[in-house]
């Protein structure tokens, strides 16, 4: 087959690559060729910073000689074997590494494929742990989320989603999930201060948990900030406060850590930071350093143990995935892992959240920003149109979208969430790169608002 030229690709990409969350009519290929650190470039030759870590899991950056060694080490043992009764030796050495990082008591992990899988798998093993225990409690059928939750694409983690934009379309394919109310500072109730956002919403919480709690299997929450919500970060104390509750009504929790873990917050896992030990663990994105599709759920010894017994009792976990724990993504996990290490990653995240920090109350100051907010090496910036009344911008209006076109024009890739920008770079980033990121950030801003001033 002849090499197609730069035009033809682009006409390729138009016309038969259906890619997720975009209007494909209003399409203009981006065909990122090449990558290097935390750069990327374009099959024209343009080079951009990767300011969303390839959608929040490049970790080390693009082509890190760690990474690339570990894949062509394991590409010379096998490629792939299944794990459905049978292993490979990365799938219990990741296996190991990650018990012994995770929080204490959380000793067994099962392999998927990405984010929505490793909740998914969580879901099942919920439901499916509340029937086989010594004492079942089959009763327990329901699940407790978040407003605006994003939990994947799957039925089961749509189900516990709740993104309207994202999931109205799939009503009627979805179990029913209970709900309490995000715990947003910026957007809080009528009547409730930001100071007295984190004991309204843990009331809020009891007092469904009092009322529902002998249905509830489990609760599904992403510790300290809600990204695909809009990098809502919650106030402190509200995970250990979620965390006192479940274990007081008898609730599992399901820890999503697939954007907020290895890392991003500035502890391994975001749950460390308020010293909680959830039920069951989800991790992905990050975990290979963003080269390869891998996840896992991490789980207790309680819920392991519910799953023992004679084959003809019937209680082996009936979910699997063909890929689950591939050789190639567990060898360049554990790489992943230390890198971390040796290049002391977790020791010199601080100085790049101050950096972060310096710009975000900068750009806090401009008359269409209505908050802003961070954790770690996360950052979101939510334009408005009125910051007394905190009035959005309608969302047809795309402003989140053209002010990453103008940051794409300074060399600076971005993604938006509606009218909220993110920030979420590799965290190998520099701080002169942190300073280019946010810089073709803050004037996207005042060049799309420059008509509302």
């Amino acid at each position: 087959m002849q090499e197609p030229t730069n035009e033809t690709l682009k006409a390729w990409d138009r016309e038969h690559v259906w890619h997720p969350f975009t209007q494909m009519a209003e399409y203009e290929p981006l065909i990122l060729q090449r990558g290097e650190g935390c750069r990327v470039v374009d099959i024209d030759g343009n080079q951009y910073l990767d300011g969303v870590s390839s959608l929040w899991c490049n970790i080390h950056g693009h082509r890190h000689p760690r990474l690339d060694a570990a894949l062509r080490e394991q590409l010379d043992q096998v490629a792939h074997v299944t794990l459905l009764g049978a292993s490979h030796p990365p799938a219990p050495m990741l296996a190991r590494r990650l018990v012994e990082l995770a929080p204490p008591g959380l000793s067994h992990v099962f392999f998927s494929d990405d984010g929505a899988t490793a909740v998914e798998s969580a879901l099942k093993l919920a439901f499916q742990y509340w029937r086989q225990r010594r004492d079942p409690r089959p009763e327990k059928t329901l699940y407790l989320a978040l407003g605006d939750a994003y939990h994947g694409d799957t039925l089961g983690s749509v189900s516990v989603g709740g993104v309207e934009r994202f999931h109205d379309m799939f009503k009627p394919l979805l179990f029913p999930c209970l709900r309490v109310p995000s715990p947003n500072p910026y957007r809080t109730p009528p009547g409730v201060s930001r100071e007295q956002a984190l004991a309204w919403h843990l009331e809020r919480l009891e007092e469904l948990l009092a009322r529902e709690h002998s249905r509830i299997a489990a609760m599904v929450i992403e510790p300290l900030v809600q990204c695909a919500a809009g990098m809502i970060v919650h106030p402190a104390g509200y995970l250990r406060g979620v965390r006192q509750l479940t274990r007081r009504y008898d609730v599992l929790l399901i820890a999503d850590e697939v954007a907020v873990g290895m890392g991003r917050t500035g502890s391994m896992f975001a749950c460390q930071r308020e010293e909680v030990v959830p039920d069951l663990l989800c991790i992905a994105k990050g975990l290979t350093g963003g080269y390869l599709p891998l996840a896992a759920t991490l789980a207790t010894d309680e819920i392991w143990r519910a799953f023992l017994g004679d084959f003809s009792q019937s209680k082996t976990f009936q979910h699997g995935h063909t890929y689950s724990g591939n050789p190639l993504g567990a060898a360049v996990a554990l790489a992943t892992l230390d890198v971390f290490e040796e290049e002391q990653t977790l020791a010199r995240l601080p100085a790049k959240a101050a950096r972060l920090a310096e710009h975000v109350d900068r750009i806090a100051r401009l008359p269409h920003v209505g908050d802003v907010r961070q954790c770690g090496l996360i950052a979101g910036i939510e334009m408005v149109r009125d910051r007394t009344t905190k009035e959005p911008y309608p969302w047809v209006e795309q402003r989140g979208f053209r002010v990453c076109r103008h940051a794409r024009s300074e060399g600076v890739l971005l993604r938006p969430l509606g009218q909220v920008l993110v920030i979420l770079p590799p965290l190998s980033i520099t701080l002169d790169e942190l300073d280019q990121i946010a810089l073709a950030l803050e004037r996207g801003i005042e060049k799309v608002t420059a008509e509302d001033s």
